[in-house]
């Protein structure tokens, strides 16, 4: 891995903005529990010139309702701080215990919607309230990794700790990502599919194709190895669109040097999505999905993956 790849210990801590009122600041990660029986996803995205903080996370176990926690008028911390509190008493702690090494997220008192049916979220309805609490550390698993151009770093990771809902605790073990990223958000100005997933024999495959423009290829990625990083050097995603404009499959094609190239169907098998809305009115759809995967040569895994789907422009 070149050293345009490495992060910093000091990038883990928060940054200063810019006087863009788009500049955001996002810790975001996810999870899936060993078994395959649950996972979820959470993020705590800082809009500090709009005085907002987004707390967005859903808890999924493949078979029964999702949980959905969603808060976009939480507080910003103050200063450098990570701990955000609401007049509700909805509290998102950070703890940046080891910097590159030793991440915990723990999120209490949190207002939770349990949704039978996904798409249900993006519409608001056919909910039932319940409470949600997480304390769960990410600890790295592999090298941390940081694009070339974008501010944006992410570590692949082994996640511990608990998940509990109206009073039942779930044990997490199993394995996960996280990443922080700094700088102009548009969620409604293009269109995007990210993934991460690792592989039964601890093969990690992370990837972004970017559809800002038709036909012209923008993507970034990596497939990692024990010990060795190998950015991608191409990258193809397709995906069928099913109801609500969930995928139900994706293909994923993935060359990295030195001869690494990966294809890999992806099914998803329970999503978490989440509809984003501008204050001018734009809004953008944005289907997240806990996914298992099986490379060509046989090889199967579990992880993430993410579809941004902005209304068209008027």
């Amino acid at each position: 891995m070149t050293a345009a790849h490495v992060v910093p210990p000091d990038d883990e801590a928060r940054h200063t903005p810019d006087a863009e009122e788009l500049w955001n600041e996002s810790y975001y990660c996810d999870f899936v529990n060993a078994d395959g029986s649950l996972g979820g996803w959470l993020r705590l995205g800082l809009y500090p010139n709009r005085k907002v903080a987004w707390w967005t996370t859903w808890i999924v176990r493949p078979g029964h309702p999702g949980i959905s926690s969603v808060n976009y008028v939480m507080p910003v911390p103050p200063e450098n701080g990570l701990v955000s509190e609401s007049e509700d008493g909805e509290r998102v702690e950070i703890d940046l215990r080891r910097p590159l090494e030793e991440f915990r997220l723990a999120a209490s008192h949190l207002m939770g919607k349990e949704f039978a049916s996904p798409e249900d979220a993006y519409t608001d309805t056919h909910w039932q309230p319940c409470l949600l609490d997480v304390d769960l550390t990410w600890t790295t698993d592999g090298i941390p990794y940081h694009y070339d151009l974008t501010t944006r770093y992410e570590i692949p990771c082994l996640v511990t700790g608990t998940v509990t809902i109206e009073g039942e605790t779930f044990a997490v073990d199993g394995q996960g990502q996280r990443d922080h990223s700094w700088g102009v958000r548009d969620w409604w100005a293009f269109g995007w599919c990210w993934c991460s997933m690792r592989l039964d024999d601890g093969t990690r495959v992370h990837l972004a194709d970017i559809r800002m423009i038709p036909d012209v290829p923008v993507f970034f990625g990596y497939i990692q190895t024990p010990g060795e990083v190998h950015p991608a050097t191409a990258l193809s995603v397709t995906e069928d669109v099913g109801d609500h404009g969930f995928p139900s499959r994706a293909r994923i094609e993935i060359a990295a040097a030195p001869r690494h190239d990966l294809g890999v169907e992806v099914t998803p098998v329970a999503f978490g999505p989440v509809l984003l809305r501008n204050d001018d009115g734009r809004t953008s759809r944005f289907p997240r999905a806990m996914v298992t995967c099986r490379t060509d040569d046989g090889r199967s895994g579990s992880g993430w993956i993410e579809w941004n789907q902005p209304d068209p422009a008027p």
